[in-house]
């Protein structure tokens, strides 16, 4: 997260949900569906913790040209520390 913030979340959310409960922009369309992949995120810690993208994801990055570092928030549920980034927060 930008300049050090962090959140604890309920299980079951999403990275999305953690990242708007904060009032963090979240780039998205799709109503986190996996379809628009405009909330990808670049993990920096803790990325070993969750599973390979699905099908689903690795879909929506390949149609959408969102690069392979990145994951999509939307359909990510953290259930242990990790630590993100967005282009566009380093920009605020």
């Amino acid at each position: 997260m930008p300049a050090g913030l962090s959140v604890e979340i309920d299980p079951g959310t999403s990275l999305l949900e953690a990242a708007q409960s904060m009032g963090l922009p979240v780039a998205q369309a799709c109503g986190s569906e996996g379809i628009c992949a405009r909330c990808g995120m670049q993990i920096l810690e803790g990325g070993e913790s969750l599973p390979p993208e699905g099908e689903n994801e690795r879909r929506a990055k390949e149609r959408n040209r969102v690069p392979e570092n990145l994951r999509l928030a939307c359909q990510i549920w953290p259930a242990d520390d990790l630590s993100v980034t967005t282009p566009y927060w380093s920009e605020q």
